[in-house]
């Protein structure tokens, strides 16, 4: 981890992000009168969260093919269409 002040990181920030990116540093802290302020940290290329699957599971009634074709036609009036 290695700290910069302001007017460094002003000067230096494309050799900074470099460093960053390639691995060379972790984190560059940026401090302002001596006291942090903020963190470069590189942006991981497929950072994705795991997703998790059930999560609502049992949470909520089923509903038959019927019940859920009942409602076509209140759907169907809430966008200003006709119901046949």
């Amino acid at each position: 981890m290695t700290i910069v002040n302001m007017l460094e990181a002003k000067t230096r920030l494309s050799q900074l992000v470099s460093a960053v990116e390639s691995g060379a540093e972790d984190e560059i802290i940026i401090a302002r009168d001596g006291k942090p302020a903020a963190r470069l940290v590189p942006i991981a290329a497929n950072e994705k969260l795991p997703r998790q699957l059930g999560l609502l599971q049992r949470q909520f009634p089923g509903i038959s093919l019927e019940d859920f074709n009942a409602l076509d036609d209140e759907i169907a009036e809430l966008f200003g269409v006709k119901p046949e």
